[in-house]
């Protein structure tokens, strides 16, 4: 596998501990891998690189963050077989099925284009006095998004798609079974346009200090997870 390091700023990173781990074909058994494993400061860079590229991206119009994302979805479409294939390896999904979710993943980026220029706010009155009301949508911050091992593609392309649109950075933790799409995915939207820091992603053996540490940075504004019901308390406590 080509991408194997944490991806931050724009740079592919071994870690700051040098530490990795295994990814395994769930089908053979087989090390498909070695993924370098996040760390606290590892985590520090990353929030470093989103805050300093959220105001940039967040000044942009809604139609170039648009043509941004489209561009993101033509990139994987032509590209499902290469994706399809990480999915199967990592994931141990039939190749129907994992063809199927690379189309899947594709679509959130054309879908969230469109909505890109329709985040519309509201003008109305107040029924007791008249006095106008004005509501704007404008982007949150940061956004962690925290992904699950059997949806490697959908369930990252369906955060981090709507978090451009809205003008957002992200900092992904894909499940430590199956980080390898969403490392391959990050060539294609240096490709379609994403600007550095914007995005990072940072596999970790050591998650649940790493999220934690990553929650309570008063700069992370809101957070995405798919997952068990245990974890989702946890992350809510």
């Amino acid at each position: 596998m080509e991408y194997t390091n944490l991806y931050i700023n724009g740079e592919w990173l071994d870690g700051s501990s040098k530490e990795r781990f295994d990814v395994i074909n769930p089908a053979t058994e087989e090390v498909l891998a070695s993924v370098a494993s996040a760390e606290i400061d590892d985590a520090n860079k990353a929030l470093d690189a989103a805050e300093e590229a959220f105001p940039k991206w967040a000044r942009k119009t809604p139609r170039e963050r648009s043509v941004i994302l489209r561009k993101a979805y033509e990139l994987m479409s032509a590209r499902l077989e290469d994706f399809a294939k990480i999915i199967t390896l990592e994931n141990g999904k039939a190749h129907g099925d994992a063809i199927g979710e690379a189309t899947y993943s594709a679509e959130f980026f054309r879908w969230f284009s469109e909505e890109a220029v329709r985040a519309n706010g509201l003008i109305s009155h107040a029924p007791s006095t008249g006095a106008r009301i004005i509501v704007q949508h404008k982007p949150i911050g940061i956004s962690l998004l925290v992904t699950p091992w059997n949806y490697p593609a959908a369930m990252g392309t369906r955060k981090i798609a709507p978090a451009l649109a809205a003008g957002c950075p992200v900092i992904i933790k894909p499940a430590s079974e199956t980080p390898l799409t969403m490392l391959a995915l990050m060539p294609l939207l240096e490709e379609a346009g994403v600007p550095k820091g914007l995005v990072s992603v940072l596999p970790s053996k050591k998650t649940g200090s790493l999220v934690d540490h990553i929650l309570h940075d008063p700069r992370v504004r809101l957070v995405s997870f798919t997952g068990s019901t245990e974890v989702g308390r946890k992350l809510l406590k």
